[in-house]
């Protein structure tokens, strides 16, 4: 564990952590919560429940699902081919032939910008173990919403279960570490005002990673001031999700 790498072996996990493996060369990565007994619950793109991205990326983002096929089901979870939404699957299952790491809360800003990957690690802080398994537990039972790459995917619910935290505001990206990732590179690219003003190829660099940087940061869910603390049982209600109901019942992110 560190700025270099998150990875972890398995017999090292604790019930309650937040992992992830890296999908297609480390384009993407798939999060879930470590349940125990080598079982992780985690939320996966199904077919017609989605908001994809209408592009060729939804092709890829499919293999978040367990990777066994119906004539080939997995000796330990069975036929999982035909599962969306959230699941609970075996750890080999969910890792589907990748690596496994550790994301990490509560870590320094410093250390957050030294990560340049987003999807590995946090500002915020995580609950109590107790708290994080309720939270995955239920929402198994009843369900994370519809799955949105930008705004509600597989980061973001791992991340919910781990702080509780829901946004609340209609920007283009929740609680994922990857999906700000996304947009600050974009934005370092095509908005930033600052790479007029050199022309050199070493300046045009360090104002790109600036601007990176910076998006990166604010952009995190443990310095945003746009959530709430949400209780697990209030997001199956019509109104869980409106801050006007919610902000006398909840608590702001200090």
């Amino acid at each position: 564990m560190g700025v270099l790498s998150n990875k972890i072996q398995r017999d090292l996990l604790k019930p309650g952590d937040h992992i992830y493996s890296w999908r297609h060369a480390y384009l993407y990565a798939h999060h879930g919560i470590y349940v125990g007994e080598g079982k992780v619950i985690h939320f996966t793109r199904g077919a017609g429940q989605e908001i994809g991205t209408g592009t060729v990326l939804d092709r890829f983002l499919i293999s978040s699902s367990p990777s066994h096929s119906p004539d080939n089901p997995c000796p330990n979870c069975g036929n999982l081919s035909t599962v969306d939404g959230v699941m609970s699957s075996c750890i080999d299952c969910f890792l589907s032939g990748g690596y496994l790491y550790l994301f990490e809360y509560g870590v320094t800003p410093a250390f957050f910008v030294a990560k340049a990957r987003g999807g590995t690690c946090t500002l915020a802080r995580s609950d109590p173990p107790e708290d994080v398994l309720h939270r995955a537990s239920f929402l198994l039972q009843n369900g994370f919403g519809s799955y949105d790459i930008f705004k509600n995917n597989c980061e973001d619910f791992a991340i919910y279960c781990k702080t509780g935290l829901l946004v609340f505001t209609s920007i283009s990206v929740g609680r994922s570490g990857q999906a700000a990732s996304f947009v600050a590179a974009a934005t370092a690219v095509v908005s930033s005002p600052l790479r007029f003003l050199t022309t050199s190829f070493t300046g045009l660099g360090a104002v790109g990673c600036g601007m990176y940087c910076v998006s990166r940061l604010v952009s995190d869910i443990g310095i945003r001031r746009d959530v709430r603390k949400v209780s697990v049982e209030r997001l199956i209600t019509p109104c869980a999700l409106d801050e006007s109901v919610v902000a006398t019942e909840v608590l702001k992110k200090e």
